[in-house]
């Protein structure tokens, strides 16, 4: 198929690939949880949701902010897919921000536009990041 309505899905699909990576950092941090804490809690008479929610998701909130920083940047570089599969897709669906800077500066020889583009999109991605780690202090404890 050849369509622009089926362009993004095929690709989304084709990340899904990646998710392993985050999946075992994942299952580091909660391995990292100590069993004492739901055995205490268990004492106390929580339930298994007042124990994931009160216990699980605060020990392991360094590791989802992490998946968030790296999951955002990640995101960002979306370029090999795109021009792999589809090399801007049917009617440029799948050209990414990467990928238009690639092809003006090394298809339309227009280094400066890719350059100023590269800029912009690292002046977008910075106060991003360092918002994300401004929010990360009201609802993380290290």
């Amino acid at each position: 198929m050849n369509s622009p309505q089926w362009s993004k899905p095929a690709l989304i699909l084709m990340s899904i690939w990646g998710i392993g990576g985050i999946i075992v950092i994942f299952l580091a941090g909660l391995q990292d949880v100590p069993e004492y804490l739901y055995e205490a809690a268990e004492l106390d008479g929580a339930n298994r949701l007042q124990m994931f929610w009160r216990i699980t998701v605060p020990m392991i909130m360094p590791v989802i902010f992490f998946n968030v920083v790296t999951g955002l940047i990640a995101a960002s570089q979306v370029f090999a897919e795109s021009y792999i599969m589809t090399a801007g897709g049917p009617l440029e669906s799948t050209t990414f921000v990467n990928l238009k800077i690639y092809l003006l500066a090394f298809k339309d020889v227009r280094m400066g536009y890719a350059s100023a583009m590269s800029w912009v999109m690292f002046m977008i991605l910075v106060p991003m990041t360092i918002l994300l780690f401004r929010i990360s202090r009201r609802w993380m404890d290290y």
